[in-house]
């Protein structure tokens, strides 16, 4: 796939915006009842706490600023709702059975995301450009 290489930091900054994007609408989902609204019998540290964390880490991600730090705690998160929603209520870790792959999935995209940081098309890089 060598003629996707050169387009490799722009395939990423779409990668950071679309998955900052639909993090962001959990968290919407969470704290304003849109999308189907908020899960039935959640508990307000899950409604508050984490559809907070889902809802500004997303838009910190989706625009690029801070993009690093917001990410890991996004996934930190995202790794304790696998355990807690999805491993211990079902007594499984395989998250095929669990019904966890989307925790599990989004806790490994934003673990990547924390390592590489904004990239290009982001608030950081324009911030970077600014000082120079």
């Amino acid at each position: 796939m060598r003629f996707l290489k050169p387009h490799a930091e722009r395939i990423y900054a779409l990668f950071r915006i679309m998955s900052g994007f639909m993090f962001s609408l959990h968290g919407m989902q969470k704290l304003f009842g849109m999308f189907g609204g908020t899960p039935p019998g959640a508990p307000p540290f899950i409604v508050y706490g984490a559809g907070g964390i889902e809802f500004v880490c997303g838009v910190l991600i989706l625009i690029g600023l801070f993009a690093g730090p917001a990410a890991f705690l996004a996934s930190g998160t995202m790794a304790v709702a696998f355990f807690m929603g999805h491993v211990f209520p079902a007594g499984n870790i395989l998250p095929i059975v669990n019904n966890g792959e989307l925790a599990a999935l989004y806790c490994f995209v934003f673990l990547y995301i924390s390592v590489h940081g904004s990239g290009i098309w982001s608030v950081d890089a324009a911030r970077r450009g600014a000082k120079r």
